[in-house]
């Protein structure tokens, strides 16, 4: 396996931890090697995602791949990409994007000790490298604080960077140090010692344990091994041969070998289909806030299923996930403020299906986590997000909080549904359906106490949205989502009293966008499109309605956003001073109507 591995991409990293994943393989872990999935089975996450080969040539021993498909390493039509994917099914979630592994990692130690009370344990294998993001140690703060004795981080100490020695190279002691007191079981070890390894994968204690193994990039490899300059660069084809025979001369038994069985304790789970027990029971003109009806949604949605978890950044109390945690305390995962751990985090729990989970935090919050949600994505996580105090309506916080990118953000992301509700009724659906949605999904939950504009029996689908107001007579479509949509319905009922009609509509979910509807409804209108968003130009329901109608003959946009970086003030006055309140929609309105017959 080795001699495969070395002719690859990224034979130095590999060969730092050949030893490393020899005694997790098959010595300590314990799995079913024809069934990766298996609930019961121990977890192991490759953090250092560009050692990749050494993960494929571990499962090919394992007997789980064929050893002929390890030569199709990172071609088009092989599951074994350069990195890491879950369309392998021995991967669990995606990594490369360096510095994320553990967080998942945490979530799956978390659920296995905390929901699934099973024995399984988890092991994350980091690069020194990846040491210096401060993801890792956001990571290493939670399963301290939480005790997670069921996981491992094993961190490869092999000095070298890709383009520079590490900051430490080899000083193990400090990173001893740093483990500890972030609350963790440090040892060093030599880690190409089997012995060593085999004892320190031996010991536990009741928090987590860090292998610190001191290693060398590119062990066995005469002539690269410690050598700056080797990082990612496959051998040369004659030196290869050479190396494989030095290494393979090595080799003093060829027994094959085969991994423990795990014990079978982790409880049967079922997420699908997930109903609330009763339909919304809200009264129509009753004011209430989006993030409260979140909060409210998610603690009657956790009795409609014991896997339903929520997560939170120490924002519960505004996000309104605390009515969650009220009723399920031991559902709930306080992540602190570390948003990209909280992510990373839910997406550890969500693997293999062992829980449907909910994280929360004010949407602006969400952008330091991006990379975390791209990831997401491309681990196929079911993960639902909640963006509370979105857009210039929080008021007096000022910039700094209000969520104005966070459209944009989640539209980006492949597979994301992204629900826009508009009032306590469409918020209690929107959580109700992301539950049963794969993909990440986004809820935008607005800080104003808003009327409730629907009865508790309406219908919401994904992509489905909703006609607020219509006439024969209407001259303008006005599309508005959270406070613009109550701003377009205040419009309307102004213009009305001057004989102008308006068609409202409320898109529901920005992405997949209702094109059908919102093309069908601006032809009724002339063609004429006014969209009006509390959020940034770029990314948001403006963009999105120009993309949908994009090539339409005869259709024209205006869009009413945000146009630069907002100050503190009241909700009203923020709303009126960028233009999306309801003077502003009336103003844009006339507007369109009266170009229309000047052309005329």
């Amino acid at each position: 396996m080795l001699g495969l591995v070395q002719t690859g991409y990224h034979p130095t990293s590999c060969c730092s931890a050949a030893e490393i994943m020899s005694v997790l393989f098959f010595h300590t872990m314990r799995y079913k090697a024809k069934d990766p999935r298996n609930p019961s089975n121990d977890r192991f996450i490759l953090s250092k995602g560009h050692a990749a080969p050494i993960l494929y040539a571990a499962w090919a021993e394992a007997g789980f791949l064929q050893e002929a498909e390890l030569l199709n390493l990172r071609k088009i039509d092989s599951i074994l990409e350069g990195h890491p994917v879950p369309k392998q099914p021995f991967t669990d979630v995606a990594t490369g994007s360096l510095g994320q592994g553990l967080g998942a990692a945490c979530g799956m130690a978390y659920t296995g000790k905390y929901f699934d009370k099973a024995s399984y344990r988890v092991y994350c294998l980091l690069g020194d490298g990846e040491l210096s993001e401060g993801s890792v140690w956001e990571a290493m703060a939670f399963a301290g604080f939480y005790k997670l004795d069921n996981l491992v981080a094993i961190l490869d100490i092999n000095r070298l960077g890709q383009s520079d020695p590490t900051p430490l190279q080899h000083r193990v002691e400090i990173y001893q140090k740093r483990c500890e007191a972030f609350g963790w079981h440090a040892l060093i070890v030599d880690g190409h010692s089997v012995e060593e390894l085999c004892k320190a994968f031996g010991q536990t204690k009741n928090q987590p344990t860090a292998i610190i193994a001191k290693t060398f990039k590119g062990k066995g490899i005469s002539g690269i091994e410690d050598k700056e300059n080797w990082h990612g660069k496959p051998l040369p084809k004659d030196k290869a041969e050479q190396i494989i025979q030095e290494i393979d001369d090595k080799i003093q038994s060829k027994k094959k070998l085969s991994p423990a069985l795990p014990e079978e304790d982790a409880p049967v789970v079922n997420i699908r289909n997930i109903k609330m027990s009763s339909p919304p029971n809200y009264k129509l003109g009753e004011k209430m806030a989006t993030r409260k009806a979140y909060g409210l949604a998610l603690a009657k949605l956790g009795h409609a299923n014991d896997r339903v978890i929520a997560l939170d950044g120490d924002t519960k109390n505004s996000t309104f996930s605390d009515l969650f945690k009220k009723e399920h305390p031991s559902r709930f995962i306080e992540c602190y403020i570390a948003e990209q751990n909280m992510v990373s985090i839910a997406v550890g729990c969500a693997t293999r299906d062992r829980t449907v989970a909910f994280a929360s935090a004010f949407a602006t919050f969400f952008t330091r986590a991006f990379d975390q949600i791209r990831m997401a994505a491309i681990s196929e996580s079911n993960i639902n997000l909640c963006g509370s105090h979105c857009g210039v309506s929080i008021g007096e916080d000022g910039p700094s909080q209000m969520g104005l990118e966070d459209l944009c953000m989640f539209r980006a992301v492949p597979n994301s549904t992204v629900f826009y509700p508009s009032d306590a009724v469409s918020t209690e659906k929107a959580v109700e359906i992301a539950a049963n949605t794969k993909g990440v999904c986004f809820i935008r939950t607005s800080r104003p106490e808003n009327e409730v504009i629907y009865s508790s029996n309406e219908d919401f689908q994904i992509g489905q949205a909703k006609v607020m107001v219509k006439s024969k007579d209407d001259q303008v479509t006005v599309v508005g989502a959270g406070v613009t949509l109550h701003e377009a319905l205040a419009a309307a009922e102004q213009l009305k009293k001057e004989k102008i009609y308006i068609r409202v509509i409320d898109p529901f979910t920005i992405k997949p966008l209702d094109k059908m509807t919102i093309l069908e409804n601006a032809r009724a209108t002339k063609g004429r499109i006014i969209t009006v968003e509390d959020h940034y130009p770029e990314g948001g329901i403006g963009e999105a309605v120009s993309g949908a109608v994009v090539g339409e003959p005869g259709i024209t946009v205006t869009r009413l956003a945000v146009s630069h970086v907002p100050r503190s003030g009241k909700p009203a006055e923020l709303l009126k001073m960028f233009g999306i309140d309801k003077d502003a929609i009336v103003q844009a309105v006339k507007v369109a109507v009266s170009k229309s017959r000047n052309a005329e």
